[in-house]
Formats: C-alpha cells, sequence, structure tokens
C-alpha cells in the first residue's frame, strides 16, 4: 500500500501498512520513507527537539450517514541531539502531548547516528490501536493513518520563522478500508535444555 501527500519539498511517504487483529487487540505496523531536510537537521544541531506525530482512526462506513469514529489513537515520538555525549535520544510517548513535561511515561533509546534514530521514528511496529472488542469484525470500517512531523511544538520564534516553509512539510497520510490480517504466528520459545546443546 502506498500514499502521499503533494509537494516537491518533501517527499515523504508511508510505504507499508498492515493492520492486525490477535486475541490481545488490533495492531498497525507501518514504515514511512523521508529525508530529513537540512534546516530540520540544522535545527536538531543547534538542540531544538523535534516531535513526530502518528495518528490512527478507524470509523465504521455507513452508507446512510456519516461515518463514526470508532477508535482514535496517537502516539508523539521525540527526536532530540544531545550535545555532550554526542549521541540521538528517541522518547515515543503515548497520546498527543502539549510539552516535553507530557514525556514522563515514555520508552527512551539512544542511538549513535541520526540515520538509527531516523530509521526508528520511520518504523511503526505492532502498535496496539484499539482493543480486539472495539472492532465489529462483520461491519465494513475505513482506516485514516497520518505521519508528520508537529510544528507547533517549536519554539514560537521557530514556529513564525518556518511558517508556510514547504522545506518543513514532512507528513503523509492513508485512507482506505480496512482490511484486518490476521495476527501473524508467534515463533514457539525453544525447549529447555536444548540450547546450547551439541
Amino acid at each position: 500500500m502506498l500514499a502521499w501527500l503533494p509537494g516537491p519539498a518533501s517527499a515523504t511517504e508511508i510505504t507499508q501498512l498492515r493492520v492486525e487483529r490477535g486475541d490481545d487487540g488490533v495492531h498497525l505496523s507501518a514504515q514511512v520513507r523521508f529525508d530529513l531536510p537540512f534546516v530540520v537537521e540544522d535545527a536538531l544541531l543547534k538542540g531544538i527537539p523535534m516531535f513526530f506525530v502518528v495518528e490512527a482512526d478507524i470509523y465504521r462506513d455507513r452508507w446512510y450517514w456519516t461515518d463514526p469514529r470508532v477508535v482514535s489513537a496517537a502516539r508523539t515520538i521525540r527526536l532530540a541531539y544531545q550535545p555532550l555525549t554526542r549521541r540521538w535520544r528517541v522518547n515515543i510517548a503515548s497520546g498527543l502531548i502539549t510539552s516535553s513535561g507530557g514525556l514522563r511515561a515514555t520508552l527512551n533509546q539512544n542511538y549513535e547516528t541520526l540515520s538509527d534514530a531516523l530509521s526508528a521514528i520511520q518504523r511503526v511496529a505492532r502498535w496496539k490501536i484499539a482493543e480486539a472488542g472495539e472492532i465489529d469484525p462483520d461491519a465494513s470500517h475505513k482506516l485514516d493513518f497520518t505521519f508528520r512531523l508537529d510544528l507547533t511544538q517549536l519554539p514560537r520564534p521557530f514556529q513564525i520563522g518556518v511558517a508556510g516553509q514547504k522545506e518543513w512539510n514532512i507528513s503523509a497520510q492513508v485512507k482506505e478500508r480496512l482490511k484486518l490480517e490476521p495476527a501473524a504466528p508467534q515463533a514457539a520459545p525453544a525447549a529447555a535444555g536444548t540450547e546450547g546443546a551439541k
């Protein structure tokens, strides 16, 4: 599945998208491809963190009325450069945040290079977006999946400076009929006592 928003300055695209239903809920996996513009990388190197937002909304398909939203999930990913250690830090928080103070309960990971950190941001792996009972298997649904750089999280002077600049446009969206795949089988654990046996 492939989708992108128009705009020659930032070729952001969602190259893979899969939604699986399992006993423990509905999970979404995706791969997003984009090149980090120089102006964004320069701001990161100057100590300004960037916030990426991933959102998934599921609507029940109705021909006779507006489609009601049955599931809404979001996560915020913060990318920052740490000059003292020369490492990149990625924080992943559930939901939308309004400031870095909202990042207390997060998954944190450090990376040696910017490309490694971006690879982690561009890959969404088995993100639980709904409980299994929230999606009626007999009904038709639509999925709205969005990935974007949240410019509202930039310092106020930066927000004014980047308004309308195409170089700061990192966003992609997919809107399509939801196709729930069966969950991939988990690998069986190795039998006790066999590991390392010759």
